[in-house]
């Protein structure tokens, strides 16, 4: 009969014995070792309004309020260009050189409405020596100031051209500098040396940017248009730094879509003052919205995947860890809400309890 009792309470062990992870780890010398401490983070859970994520994929693109688009004032031909796309130029810096008829042709007018002046200025003069004297009628001393002040009306004329097509960009030789009218990034070229351009062309040179600000321009399928709306708080990724999180939030939702794809265009704003971000990177976009439910949340880096099971590391002090299983309700950006399995205001370690967890293992 005794044998029989023995049975049953030895089975029960050797099957307790395989049951992984074990729920409480407790040791009288410290479990977390003062170097692997110095690695962990502890958090508190605590209760949060549950937000709602979505996912979305876009592009980077320059700041169109803050872009200048260079256009050529004069017809002729590119000479040099000594600015290449990618490059900081400043206000008043030289980013072409042209030959141009067109300014050659107006200095000469120039040279000749000089001398003009000088032929009415010296025919007023004489005109009005022989009025004084009786020889030269009224009429002939009108004529003379009327053939003056037309002299100095061309002259004019042509100065204000020649303001217009770029003042002191332009020489007596008929070239032209195009200059950068401010400070930025040359974001886009269109033209080289020896390229022939017009005045009245409908494409620009140049397009600068500051680029201390971007714009992200997110897609939204029909179907998740109520989940976005201005003012949401978003996060944005890039493959370039997949650790690093640009926070904004949504600036403008267009009120139309797109008749081809049936998508709905979202605007986002970033600050770029490390100019990390560059036009036409792609990037993936985390919208957020409170749905004003609460639950309890812990951070996503905590939670540890073993088994087809999730686990939390529960922290009482060194010498006391708990391997906690939880049920998970939603995960939103960085935040998980729990279903059950964790209790409101209990310290978990929050960051690497990946290796407390395979070290407590190991210990059993």
């Amino acid at each position: 009969m005794r044998n029989i009792i023995l049975i049953p309470v030895i089975l029960l062990s050797f099957v307790a014995c395989k049951d992984k992870p074990k729920p409480v780890v407790q040791a009288e010398t410290p479990l977390i070792q003062d170097s692997m401490f110095k690695l962990i983070t502890i958090d508190t859970i605590k209760e949060k309004v549950m937000e709602d994520e979505l996912q979305l994929s876009g592009q980077i693109v320059f700041d169109e309020n803050k872009v200048v688009k260079v256009f050529p004032n004069v017809s002729g031909v590119i000479v040099s260009m000594p600015v290449s796309i990618g490059d900081k130029v400043y206000k008043g810096q030289l980013l072409a050189t042209l030959r141009s008829a067109d300014i050659a042709g107006s200095y000469s007018d120039l040279k000749s409405s000089d001398a003009d002046i000088a032929i009415t200025e010296r025919q007023l003069k004489n005109t009005q020596q022989l009025y004084e004297k009786g020889i030269a009628s009224e009429k002939d001393l009108t004529e003379a100031k009327n053939n003056y002040a037309k002299a100095l009306a061309v002259k004019e004329k042509i100065i204000n051209l020649l303001s217009i097509n770029g003042g002191g960009n332009t020489k007596a030789g008929g070239t032209f500098d195009i200059k950068s009218p401010i400070d930025g990034y040359i974001v886009e070229k269109k033209s080289n040396p020896g390229n022939f351009i017009r005045s009245d062309m409908a494409d620009n040179l140049f397009t600068i940017s500051n680029l201390q600000n971007v714009w992200v321009y997110a897609n939204v399928y029909e179907s998740d248009i109520s989940r976005v709306k201005e003012g949401y708080r978003a996060d944005v990724r890039v493959i370039a730094y997949p650790d690093k999180v640009f926070s904004t939030t949504v600036d403008k939702v267009s009120e139309v879509l797109d008749p081809n794809n049936k998508i709905q265009k979202i605007r986002l704003k970033l600050a770029n003052p490390n100019m990390l971000l560059k036009p036409e990177m792609f990037s993936t976009i985390s919208v957020f919205n409170s749905t004003g439910r609460k639950a309890l949340a812990i951070k996503s880096s905590a939670i540890i995947f073993d088994n087809s099971k999730n686990y939390i590391l529960i922290y009482r002090s060194r010498n006391q860890v708990e391997i906690r299983e939880i049920s998970i309700l939603k995960k939103a950006g960085d935040w998980t809400y729990i279903a059950e399995g964790v209790s409101d205001g209990e310290p978990y370690i929050s960051k690497r309890g990946l290796l407390i967890f395979n070290s407590l293992l190991q210990k059993k």
